[in-house]
C-alpha cells in the first residue's frame, strides 16, 4: 500500500484541528533516530499541505538537525546535558537489547527497566529545560500553536501541550508490556487471547501459556516501569500546581497513531482515537545507482537480500560481525548490508557493505526476499 493512502486517515484527523480553508500551526516534541525519521514523514506532508511546523530541538540533538535546509522550522533550546550524555544513554539501551542474555524473562527486563530509567532521566532533564525556560515558554505561548505532535516514548510533550492549552497527538509503535497504551490511552488487553508484547507468545495460547501471559500482565502492570513514574508524577504536579500523574496527562491525547499495520497485530479491542498508520515512510521507488543496479542484476534468479539493523545499532563486537558475515556468505543470494565499520574478515563475495542503502528503492525489486 502506498504512503499516500496509508497516511490519509492520519492527515485528515490532524487537519480537523484547523479551521476549514485555513492552515494551522503545529508544534513538535520529537525523539531521535528511527522515531524521528518516521515523524519527519508526517511533518513533511503537513508542510506540503500548507501547515506551519515548528520542531523543538535541544542543543544536543543528533538526527534532529536544525542546520539542514528544510521547510520545517526549528526552535532550539539550551540544555545542561551534553551530546555524549545523550548518545551514551541511547547506546546503552541498544547494547542491552542486542547483547544482554535473555535466559530468563525476569532478569532481562530488570536490566531493561534500569537502562530505560536512565533514558527517562535524560528526557526529564530536557523537559525541565523546556518548561522552566520562561523566555522560551513565553515565545511558544505567543506563537499560538493549534496542536502538538509528540513521540510517546519521549515524555514531555503532553506537559507542554497542557501548559500551552492546546490538544496533542501521539506517535507510537508500542511500549513495553503495552503499559502506556493501557494506562495512558485506556486500551483493553484481555490476557486470555491478547499476548503481551515482548512475551514471545501468540494469540493461540494453551492453558498454561494463558497463565504465563497473565503473570506477564501483572508484572508489567505492577512492577515494571518504562519511566521512573514517581519522579515524573512529582514533576508534573509541581509544574501544573495540582496533583496529577504522567499517565493521567497522557490520557488527554486526542489521537494515538500506531506506526504499524493492523494486520501485523493480534486481534484486540481498540478505541476510536487509535489508528494504524504503518508505511508512512514508504515512497515511490527511485532508480538505483549504476554500481548498485549492476550488483542487483547480477543476482540472477536467486534474488537479493537487504540486511540492515536500523539507524541505532552500530556498536557490534568484531566477533559478532564476523559471525553475521560468515552466515550471509553461505546463502545463494546477493546481499546488500548496511554496515559502517571495519570490513569483516569472513565477508563473502556475494555480500557488499554500504554505509547507507536506499531501502525504499530496493523494496521495489521483485526478487527481494
Amino acid at each position: 500500500m502506498s504512503m499516500k493512502w496509508v497516511s490519509v486517515p492520519l492527515l485528515i484527523q490532524l487537519s480537523c484541528y484547523f479551521s476549514s480553508g485555513s492552515c494551522g500551526k503545529v508544534l513538535v516534541w520529537p525523539t531521535e533516530y528511527s522515531h524521528w525519521l518516521n515523524m519527519k514523514t508526517i511533518l513533511d506532508e503537513l508542510v506540503q499541505r500548507g501547515h506551519e511546523v515548528t520542531v523543538l530541538a535541544s542543543s544536543i540533538s543528533i538526527l534532529v538537525d536544525p542546520n539542514k535546509s528544510s521547510t520545517i522550522k526549528f526552535e532550539v533550546y539550551p540544555t545542561s546535558l551534553t551530546k555524549n550524555d545523550y548518545k551514551n544513554t541511547i547506546t546503552r539501551v541498544i547494547n542491552l537489547w542486542t547483547h544482554a542474555p535473555k535466559d530468563t524473562f525476569w532478569s532481562f527486563f530488570s536490566q531493561v527497566q534500569e537502562i530505560m530509567w536512565d533514558f527517562s532521566n535524560v528526557f526529564k532533564k530536557l523537559c525541565e529545560d523546556t518548561v522552566l525556560n520562561k523566555k522560551l515558554m513565553r515565545k511558544l505561548q505567543e506563537a499560538r500553536f493549534d496542536v502538538l505532535l509528540a513521540d510517546t516514548i519521549g515524555p514531555g510533550g503532553e506537559l507542554l501541550a497542557e501548559l500551552l492549552k492546546i490538544p496533542f497527538v501521539y506517535s507510537l509503535r508500542f511500549s513495553p508490556g503495552y503499559v502506556l497504551e493501557k494506562y495512558g490511552g485506556g486500551l483493553l488487553f484481555p490476557p486470555s487471547y491478547v499476548p503481551i508484547i515482548l512475551s514471545e507468545l501468540s494469540d493461540q495460547m494453551t492453558f498454561m501459556e494463558r497463565i504465563k501471559n497473565m503473570i506477564y500482565v501483572l508484572y508489567f502492570g505492577f512492577w515494571f516501569q518504562t519511566f521512573d513514574m514517581m519522579k515524573w508524577d512529582q514533576f508534573y504536579s509541581e509544574v501544573l500546581g495540582r496533583p496529577t500523574t504522567l499517565l493521567e496527562t497522557m490520557g488527554k491525547a486526542e489521537m494515538w497513531p500506531i506506526r504499524t499495520y493492523w494486520d501485523f497485530e493480534y486481534p484486540r479491542p481498540l478505541l476510536p482515537n487509535f489508528d494504524f498508520v504503518g508505511g508512512l515512510h514508504c515512497k515511490p521507488a527511485k532508480a538505483l545507482s549504476k554500481e548498485m543496479e549492476d550488483f542487483v542484476q547480477s543476482s540472477g534468479e536467486n534474488g537479493i537480500v537487504v540486511f540492515s539493523l536500523g539507524s541505532m545499532v552500530s556498536d557490534m563486537t568484531e566477533e559478532r560481525v564476523n559471525v553475521i558475515a560468515s552466515a550471509l556468505a553461505q546463502i545463494p543470494q546477493k546481499v546488500l548490508w548496511r554496515f559502517n565499520g571495519k570490513k569483516p574478515d569472513t565477508l563473502g563475495p556475494n555480500t557488499r557493505l554500504y554505509k547507507w542503502i536506499p531501502q525504499n528503492d530496493l523494496l521495489d525489486i521483485k526478487r527481494m526476499l
